[in-house]
């Protein structure tokens, strides 16, 4: 998921994108504990994704106070 495509959702579409991917996180890591994953890129993805998506709502945090 793109930046440009986060800063299009709105505060709520991103929390619960951000629940999806933290969830999505857990499972992964189980996963790959029990047996290695095909693809262990998927769980840098997945970390990268919760990051930006937290960016971008503090982002709009801080531009409401600012306002």
């Amino acid at each position: 998921m793109k930046i440009s495509e986060i800063k299009e959702l709105t505060d709520k579409e991103i929390v619960e994108r951000l629940q999806i991917e933290k969830e999505s996180l857990v499972r992964l890591r189980m996963n790959h504990a029990v047996s290695p994953l095909d693809n262990p890129n998927k769980l840098r993805e997945t970390k990268r994704n919760i990051a930006r998506l937290e960016t971008v709502l503090r982002e709009k945090e801080l531009n409401e106070k600012q306002n």
